[in-house]
């Protein structure tokens, strides 16, 4: 019999990405007795059953179902459908991952029914308070009693922020312990045969933060931008749900532009991989960027992941037409950068957690 049961929440398919080498470590822990609950935040065809299957995940123990709405609704119909799950099957411990609305509902569940927490990606700040995504990194962290940190700068912030110092723990970063799994499995993939795109000659672009996707004009002028670089480096955009419905609505024209739907973790993983350029908004591409030895351009003016810029192939190009297609030429003006290996992001961050856990009371 298990000594300890985790209920492991997760809610986007990041958060599955991040999980999933995690979930491989407890599971081969007898003493750790785990159960997967999906809180339905995010539903795509490519969370499927063989999205599942590609990462060697287990089907979710539960599935809460909550599906969109905005912020507000969708953190509160979480809580609302996980409280009593968790008052049924009281888990010695909460698992969250990451800063999505459901990590923010779970910390705020298991809290008011004092079931410990641990928060895997603690400590990482853009110190921009008009992203949702900040809040629930402050909240979360506040709330938690195990904080797993990726990088040095998170544990700093986490110490101004008065948490105490024995409840920080810096691993490295789960995210790179999946891609790092699953990397030689990826290269099988046939996405560029089937695209006919020639690897280290394209672009791959994702959009999908609000501040990005959700303001017409500033939309606009991203699209701009892409078919610009278009005209130099064949641009691969696989669109978010969210991105598209908001292109469609401000009739925004992307002919010439490579459209496909999102793509599967492993194909989207050769995909970038294989490609010259990356532009994104999201932070964990970011990280794989930086261990493909793949340039990356953010399309933001600040970066909670600061060690991809320090040590890593990111570069932070804002939100302007013109200051991102300057940065692009001056990228790609430069050879292809050495793969960049920060401290701890070694493959091996899944298991130091589950070591801390182990000896923990």
């Amino acid at each position: 019999m298990p000594d300890r049961t985790i209920a492991c929440i997760v809610g986007t398919r990041p958060n599955f990405v991040k999980m999933a080498a995690l979930l491989a470590e407890l599971r081969m822990r007898p003493q750790f007795g785990l159960e997967l609950i999906h809180t339905g935040q995010h539903f795509s065809p490519e969370m499927s059953a063989s999205f599942f299957e590609e990462l060697e995940l287990p089907e979710p123990d539960f599935n809460l179902g909550t599906g969109g709405g905005t912020q507000a609704e969708q953190t509160a119909e979480v809580m609302r459908r996980l409280e009593p799950l968790l008052v049924e099957r009281r888990p010695d411990l909460v698992l969250v991952v990451g800063d999505v609305n459901s990590t923010l509902a779970a910390a705020l569940v298991a809290a008011k029914l004092q079931i410990p927490l641990a928060h895997v990606e603690a400590g990482l700040r853009s110190f921009d308070r008009s992203m949702p995504e900040e809040i629930n990194r402050l909240v979360t962290d506040t709330l938690a009693e195990w904080l797993f940190t990726t990088e040095p700068s998170a544990e700093k912030n986490l110490r101004a922020e008065g948490i105490e110092p024995h409840k920080i723990h810096h691993v490295g970063n789960v995210m790179i312990d999946t891609l790092l799994r699953f990397r030689d499995k990826a290269s099988s993939s046939n996405v560029l045969e089937e695209l006919g795109l020639v690897p280290q000659h394209y672009a791959v672009v994702t959009l999908h933060r609000p501040s990005n996707v959700d303001d017409a004009a500033q939309l606009r002028e991203s699209i701009e931008m892409l078919l610009d670089l278009d005209r130099r480096l064949p641009v691969v955009f696989p669109v978010h749900p969210r991105t598209r419905a908001r292109i469609a609505a401000a009739d925004i024209d992307t002919a010439g532009l490579l459209l496909i739907p999102s793509q599967s973790y492993l194909r989207f993983l050769r995909l970038m991989s294989e490609a010259r350029l990356v532009l994104t908004d999201s932070g964990g591409i970011q990280e794989e960027t930086t261990i493909l030895g793949v340039p990356c351009v953010t399309l933001r003016d600040n970066t909670e992941r600061p060690l991809t810029v320090e040590q890593g192939t990111n570069h932070l190009g804002g939100t302007n037409k013109r200051g991102i297609l300057a940065l692009v030429d001056s990228v790609l003006g430069e050879p292809m950068p050495d793969a960049a290996r920060p401290p701890l992001w070694d493959g091996r961050a899944s298991s130091r957690i589950a070591d801390i856990l182990a000896m923990s009371k």
